[in-house]
């Protein structure tokens, strides 16, 4: 939790932190200010010391709402720091850097950075600054494992009621999607068509759900996934927008959307057949739905999570699919690990991947997904069932939002032949 930054900070033998970039959009900035229109801002924290957070003057009032002591940059005159850079606009970065350091009384330590900005520029501005102070070292950290991840890896109740509030908005969007798909009219063919009488492609089912998440307010910041088919068996293909919809294929649809202006996100799937399904299919998605069971009637509080991604495995290969113990490079079977933890990030802390270090577990605090699947892109399916989870801080592991586990899904206007 945020309270926990600056034991993180004594912990990496850090004296300070840089983050820089806007605040929407931008983890580690958006949990320390709570987002907002601030662009092209920087945050400095000293441990054990309140942050400042640097803006632009146009941008003073949004900074002002995060609470936190707010400079403009307009203290630091842009035209003086070029014409001392003689044109060059890194170097007037970095010496306005250098003088937002001493204001905040830093002339040597470990600094921290973290944000997300670009990198060139970055680099351009690091450069001049280790010229400029010497004295101060710049440490950059492994995204997965940095500072913020293990900040961000337990949250608050506050917190969890805003992945909670996004969910509900997901599960509200899945449920229109789906109604809007079984009242669709079918062509002898088994193609869906859409209101005109055309047929539907994933580009049009794509151009609903954004509107509907739209209404809802929140946003498919890092997109979805809405894949038929092959592309079902594909993990992370998003869909070939020229599919069409047709009866008894899979469809795997991941949505994780986030509140608007980059806040906490949430992470759903389900898989569905249209009309009918193959007796191959039926069999598949009951495997992947009993090892969902299995691993959730049995999560336990503190438990390694990369222990339920090993017994994940074990349950597929015994069904005699392919899985990452024994075939780590394999692209078909269970291909991926079992879940995530999710919050301002849609990917982060504790992991379940089989290298993982012992130290992510199911502790009080953490949201986490539980997502196993199989993938047969060769025979054109894939499935997937995900819901996200809440450890409590009693110890009691919560499903954040319910919605039915229905595979075949009945069509109002075709009956089968």
């Amino acid at each position: 939790m945020k309270s926990d930054i600056d034991a993180l900070m004594q912990t990496r033998d850090l004296d300070a932190i840089l983050i820089v970039g806007h605040a929407e959009h931008n983890p580690p900035m958006y949990y320390m200010t709570g987002g907002g229109h601030v662009s092209h801002a920087a945050l400095i924290k000293r441990k054990g010391e309140p942050a400042v957070l640097f803006c632009n003057d146009m941008e003073r009032e949004e900074a002002a709402k995060s609470g936190l002591k707010v400079v403009p940059f307009s203290t630091y005159p842009y035209k003086e720091l070029l014409d001392q850079a003689q044109g060059d606009p890194a170097l007037a970065a970095a010496l306005r850097y250098q003088r937002m350091f001493k204001d905040c009384g830093l002339a040597s330590g470990r600094v921290g950075i973290y944000g997300t900005y670009d990198v060139s520029s970055v680099i351009a501005i690091l450069d001049h600054l280790r010229y400029l102070v010497p004295d101060l070292v710049f440490v950059g950290e492994s995204r997965d494992n940095s500072l913020f991840m293990y900040a961000m890896e337990t949250k608050d109740e506050k917190e969890v009621e805003r992945i909670k509030r996004a969910g509900q908005a997901t599960v509200e969007v899945v449920e229109k999607t789906r109604q809007y798909l079984v009242n669709c009219q079918v062509r002898d063919d088994e193609v869906l068509l859409n209101e005109k009488g055309s047929p539907l492609t994933v580009e049009d089912m794509k151009g609903k759900i954004s509107l509907w998440l739209a209404e809802r307010g929140v946003e498919p910041a890092e997109g979805f996934i809405f894949a038929i088919g092959r592309d079902a068996g594909v993990p992370h293909s998003t869909g070939n927008p020229a599919d069409l919809m047709r009866l008894g294929q899979t469809i795997v649809f991941d949505i994780y959307p986030a509140e608007r202006g980059g806040g906490y996100f949430y992470d759903f799937t389900r898989t569905w057949a249209l009309g009918y399904a193959t007796p191959e299919m039926e069999k598949l998605y009951n495997e992947v739905k009993a090892v969902y069971q299995k691993v959730t009637e049995n999560l336990d509080l503190n438990a390694s999570f990369k222990d339920y991604q090993r017994m994940v495995c074990e349950e597929y290969e015994r069904n005699g699919h392919k899985t990452p113990l024994k075939n780590p490079e394999t692209t078909e079977g269970y291909v991926h690990s079992l879940g995530h933890g999710v919050g301002l990030n849609i990917h982060e802390r504790p992991w379940s991947g089989l290298t993982a270090s012992d130290d992510n577990l199911l502790k009080p605090g953490v949201v986490i997904t539980i997502e196993p699947g199989l993938y047969y892109p060769e025979k054109g399916m894939g499935f997937r069932i995900e819901d996200t989870y809440w450890v409590r801080p009693e110890g009691k592991i919560e499903l954040l939002v319910e919605y039915p586990y229905d595979f075949v899904l009945p069509m109002k206007n075709w009956k089968k032949k």
